[in-house]
């Protein structure tokens, strides 16, 4: 049996115990910091801690009463945490992490050869505890958050109801990174695609890239770090995903489709937009004309379109330049000039296409944002079809074949944004995910504390790798 630490850290026991698994919170925070902060708080959402440490307890074991209630095996789980300074500022911070403390690979009776489980799987697996030395979770989660520059006024909610309002619901956060720990990650380098010690993840095995019909264990180095950065192409190949998926993910992807001209016909992806109609079936098809106007306002839409831009646009689908004004604005003038519908082409590389924020009752055209990449190339499309006098025609909708976040054969599809997230890419649900899912790369305020079908598909990823 091959096995691989990370790192050891003194710890604090404290230990609670469910029917399917045990799952030990290990207290390793200091006097009077994170689970040992005496300062009063009341009452909260059945939270009923008395001091803001206990409360932060009482949530780290509400967590670890749903996996453990989830999850099959008679060793117990020891879950290393503390409460420390993570990066965070007003806008953006890290809320937790976590992670397997050690993986093993090769342990008698592993359901795959040449591969990397993380211990608290291992463990289940051989039935006894492979280190007894080391715990089998290392988690930390930001204890500024809510204080003066770390989402000033906005601390986690520490109620176990789900009931956070504007807040940061922990228990939702705490289910999360406890799935990373579980297994729910690759041990490959996702930005250079090296393989821990020459041992590929038993993930690498699920990992597919649709582009080269090939999963990661089998790919080089090289590979593996351009198959981490194909948004849309990057898949789950496991059946107990792909067959929960059925039950979870809503019908329907909504999808740019290019009909002519045939050089660029295809599908494309989009990120939709929070005002205007919502993206139907069979969709709204037109004519894709670019907003080019007089300088300094060159497809921007950020003033009212002349009234030979507005001949122009409409009765057609108006493509548009992010940038220099707020997308409602833009958006609002196209509608004003007569155009049927949007196209917002982002101006900065990267994918998949975010969607497109804001808020105007008054807007009553669909719209989609589309990648600089593919921007460019349907610019580049409709330029040469302007001097033939012929246009280019597509369709804003909604493919029902296709379930929001999986691929035309019903695979998950996972995160695989570029430029690379260290961190984030490959280890989560793409965020494409309707229902959103608690394993996507950011915490949406509607996720609810459940972890399987019919509303959530975290353990059944769990189940293919092993669990």
């Amino acid at each position: 049996m091959n096995k691989l630490p990370t790192f050891l850290l003194a710890l604090l026991l404290c230990s609670n115990s469910w029917a399917a698994a045990t799952i030990t919170i290990v207290n390793g925070d200091p006097a009077g910091i994170g689970f040992n902060d005496p300062t009063p708080v009341a009452p909260v959402g059945g939270n009923t801690g008395n001091t803001l440490g206990a409360q932060r307890l009482n949530a780290f074991q509400a967590a670890a009463s749903k996996w453990g209630e989830t999850l099959d095996s008679d060793v117990p789980i020891r879950v290393l945490a503390t409460w420390d300074a993570l990066p965070c500022t007003d806008s953006a911070a890290v809320l937790g992490s976590a992670g397997a403390l050690e993986v093993f690979s090769d342990f008698p009776g592993a359901p795959q050869a040449n591969a990397w489980f993380g211990k608290a799987e291992t463990n289940k697996l051989i039935g006894f505890d492979a280190d007894p030395d080391t715990p089998d979770i290392r988690a930390r989660f930001n204890v500024n958050l809510g204080q003066p520059g770390c989402f000033t006024g906005s601390p986690f909610y520490l109620g176990l109801d789900n009931n956070h309002g504007p807040n940061t619901d922990l228990v939702t956060v705490l289910l999360h990174e406890f799935a990373h720990g579980l297994g729910f990650q690759t041990y490959t380098d996702d930005e250079t695609g090296e393989l821990l010690a020459g041992v590929p993840s038993i993930w690498d095995y699920f990992l597919l890239d649709t582009t080269t019909g090939k999963v990661w264990k089998d790919m080089n180095d090289a590979e593996r770090a351009a198959s981490a950065i194909k948004s849309g192409k990057l898949v789950w190949n496991g059946m107990q995903v792909t067959n929960a998926a059925r039950l979870v993910l809503q019908a329907g992807t909504p999808i740019l489709t290019v009909l002519t001209p045939p050089e660029v016909a295809g599908v494309y992806q989009v990120g939709t937009a929070a005002f205007g109609p919502p993206l139907g079936s069979p969709g709204l098809t037109g004519e894709v004309m670019p907003v080019v106007d007089t300088p300094p306002d060159l497809g921007l839409a950020c003033t009212p379109l002349s009234d030979l831009n507005m001949r122009a646009v409409r009765g057609k689908i108006a493509m548009i330049d992010r940038g220099a004004c707020t997308f409602v604005f833009k958006i609002r003038n196209a509608q004003e000039a007569g155009a049927i519908g949007t196209i917002v082409v982002d101006n900065v590389a990267g994918a998949p296409p975010p969607g497109i924020g804001g808020s105007d009752p008054g807007i009553v055209i669909p719209a989609v944002r589309i990648t600089l990449e593919d921007g460019q190339t349907l610019k580049q499309a409709i330029a040469r079809r302007t001097r033939t006098h012929s246009g280019m025609y597509a369709n804003l909708g909604i493919n029902l074949g296709v379930r929001a976040g999986a691929d035309p054969l019903g695979r998950m599809l996972m995160y695989a944004p570029r430029p690379n997230q260290p961190g984030s890419s490959v280890s989560h649900y793409d965020t494409s995910a309707t229902p959103n899912q608690l394993m996507e790369p950011a915490i949406n305020a509607d996720l609810r504390h459940e972890l399987g079908p019919p509303f959530d598909l975290t353990y059944p990823l769990l189940k293919d790798i092993g669990w």
